[in-house]
């Protein structure tokens, strides 16, 4: 018996028993869904995750006083962050030739009170440097950012984020050329920043002033919180890493004093976390795959026992144990890979529908179908063998009497 005639004297068996053969399919289907659809959310937040922290530049290293300190069951903290790096800092690394740095700035956040007429909002003053909407790929969608000249000269000028602007003025369209109090400090508003989130934080609820006019107006302080460098490639950033460590522990002298965070370090700690929650969704929705493949091999035996007396005829007119070991293992991969392509079909649409209601990202890859479909199909194959087995060693003789 050729595969061919193999393949259709399974499917014309299976038909036969649609009722039978859906059920049997059934936990095919549940599982390869179900792996499909948890496989697709953990791509798809892990996508999500670090298309966001792109979005807020890239090939960055960003420097913080202090060091990272944890303890057992604890969150990791910065200690020291506070009084340690200050404005000549940035100033003499910006002097400083570093081969592969595109550019440089130092930012100071502190939380105010911002008040416009009847209005007020609490929220965060960024003090930056001109070049922040390079590095920061964050820039205004209305108006402008502040120019270097307006660092130089301490103006005092605000960008305010589009949240802000909506509290404020009631409309982003009515924010540019109004002024604010910050404190007890008037700025003039002369942009907007664009929309923009990080996971659950709004970065629109942000008002950005030059560094030089938030240290002298606002905290009459030297200190900074942080400096961020960006690299002309991600294949530069160990060296320039390398570089700026040894520049700090000059200024510094203590490498306890301050922390490197690098940006690529951070984005493959992501991946290494979501892809092993990844695995571990997809290992647990796959112990349904278990349970049909059981299901298959328990109805391919009952299938063995209802055709014994066809299988003793077959083999009593030349059939080979070969020919029905193959005839029973095609049964049970017909079965399998049917369950599998609908259980990716319904698994595609399930991940959809969680991206719907759940404002989860999903995203189904080409990598899950693969494993799903090659998972189910070896399952067919595995739990296929010992019904397959049972029926190519059945006597012919003992098969035409069996009643």
């Amino acid at each position: 018996m050729n595969a061919y005639e193999s393949l259709r004297t399974s499917i014309s068996s299976l038909v036969s028993n649609k009722l039978r053969s859906f059920l049997t399919m059934l936990g095919i289907i549940i599982g390869v869904s179900a792996v499909v659809s948890m496989i697709s959310l953990g791509t798809g937040v892990r996508t999500s995750i670090v298309d966001q922290i792109g979005s807020l530049g890239s090939n960055l290293l960003t420097v913080v006083g202090g060091t990272t300190r944890q303890r057992p069951g604890a969150p990791i903290m910065m200690r020291g962050m506070s009084n340690i790096l200050k404005i000549e800092h940035f100033r003499d690394i910006q002097a400083t030739s570093i081969p592969g740095v595109q550019s440089i700035i130092a930012e100071s956040t502190l939380r105010k009170t911002v008040v416009y007429g009847r209005n007020n909002t609490s929220v965060s003053i960024v003090g930056t440097t001109a070049n922040y909407p390079t590095v920061r790929n964050f820039s205004p969608s209305l108006g402008r950012f502040f120019s270097n000249y307006d660092y130089i000269n301490l103006n005092n000028y605000a960008v305010i984020g589009d949240t802000v602007a909506i509290d404020l003025f009631g409309d982003i369209n009515k924010a540019i050329g109004n002024r604010i109090r910050i404190g007890r400090v008037s700025f003039e508003v002369i942009g907007v920043m664009e929309k923009k989130s990080m996971g659950p934080q709004d970065l629109g609820n942000q008002i950005f002033v030059p560094l030089t006019t938030l240290q002298k107006r606002l905290t009459g302080s030297r200190y900074i919180q942080s400096i961020t460098i960006q690299s002309d490639s991600s294949e530069d950033m160990d060296t320039i890493s390398q570089s700026v460590e040894k520049f700090f522990l000059r200024k510094l002298g203590d490498i306890d004093r301050f922390t490197i965070m690098n940006q690529q370090d951070i984005l493959d700690t992501i991946n290494q976390v979501t892809g092993t929650i990844t695995l571990f969704l997809g290992a647990i929705t796959g112990i349904s795959l278990l349970v049909g493949g059981i299901g298959i091999m328990n109805i391919m035996l009952v299938s063995v026992t209802e055709r014994t007396r066809e299988i003793g005829l077959r083999k009593a007119i030349g059939a080979r144990p070969s020919d029905i070991l193959f005839q029973f293992m095609v049964e049970s991969s017909v079965l399998s890979c049917l369950g599998g392509v609908l259980g990716i079909i319904f698994g595609a649409i399930g991940a959809r529908l969680i991206g719907n209601f759940t404002q989860w990202v999903t995203k189904v890859s080409l990598g899950s179908i693969v494993i799903s479909f090659g998972v189910s199909l070896a399952v067919g194959l595995f739990f296929g063998i010992l019904p397959a087995r049972r029926a190519s060693k059945l006597d012919p003789i003992t098969a035409l009497r069996y009643e």
